[in-house]
């Protein structure tokens, strides 16, 4: 299904997937068969806050095949503003269903990002989650722009059917909008720390702190220095919009 035909929710501008986790799925396995091109963007309060003062983000947010509700604010904003999102559908998760099902269908997985410790941590606990998952090659992601065009072809080469891309934002979108199409790969997705979290040098709320909208505060006590900005500022900078577009 492209994405024009499907159902988006609008919230503070941004558009999103109206999509429950098995829809997601169904929609990411539809684009890998198919041999099509599908590049899925997850968006929480600091990207809605990001992309209203950066064009090239917000383009690739809107060109997104898929979009979907990364943080639980955004689902309950959604509420408010009565363009409801039906759940949250975190770029983590979605992640680990699709390693499910690679497994199960026999997908190919390329994994680009974190470090090299990281990654070969990540890579050795999927295989150990999952014994028949392929994953076809991997590199870390500190690489130097010019060094693009040659990891191009080397994920080309090997191949795969999914590419995970675990860097930071806006990198991983303005990344992929360049160079996600030439690749091959009918699915591309951008997933931030999560390889981190796979690797276990990140731990990950419980799902009871998920659920009532903290899961931001668990991740920033673990690194208060890195992330504190982009928690406490854009939170409280998503907030304000909110109110205002309530007030509107």
């Amino acid at each position: 299904m492209s994405a024009e035909a499907r159902d988006r929710a609008v919230v503070l501008g941004c558009e999103i997937d109206r999509v429950r986790m098995n829809e997601a799925v169904a929609v990411c396995r539809a684009a890998i068969e198919g041999r099509g091109f599908l590049q899925h963007t997850a968006v929480n309060a600091a990207k809605i806050v990001s992309l209203r003062s950066d064009p090239r983000l917000r383009a690739v947010v809107a060109s997104s095949e898929l979009v979907t509700a990364d943080g639980q604010a955004v689902v309950w904003a959604s509420r408010l503003l009565r363009d409801p999102l039906p759940e949250r559908v975190a770029g983590i998760d979605l992640m680990n269903e699709i390693f499910g099902l690679a497994e199960n269908q026999g997908y190919r997985i390329y994994l680009l990002g974190a470090t090299e410790e990281r990654l070969a941590r990540a890579s050795q606990r999927l295989v150990e989650r999952h014994p028949r998952l392929q994953i076809v090659g991997s590199h870390h992601g500190y690489f130097a722009d010019a060094e693009s065009l040659d990891l191009c072809e080397k994920i080309r080469a090997t191949r795969p059917d999914v590419l995970f891309v675990a860097m930071s934002s806006p990198r991983k979108e303005l990344w992929l909008a360049e160079y996600g199409r030439g690749l091959g790969v009918p699915m591309v997705m951008g997933v931030g720390g999560a390889l981190d979290v796979t690797a276990g040098a990140v731990r990950r709320a419980p799902r009871w702190i998920q659920a009532i909208g903290l899961e931001w505060a668990y991740r920033f006590l673990q690194e208060p220095r890195r992330l504190w900005r982009r928690y406490l500022v854009t939170n409280t900078r998503f907030v304000a919009l909110l109110a205002r577009e309530l007030i509107r």
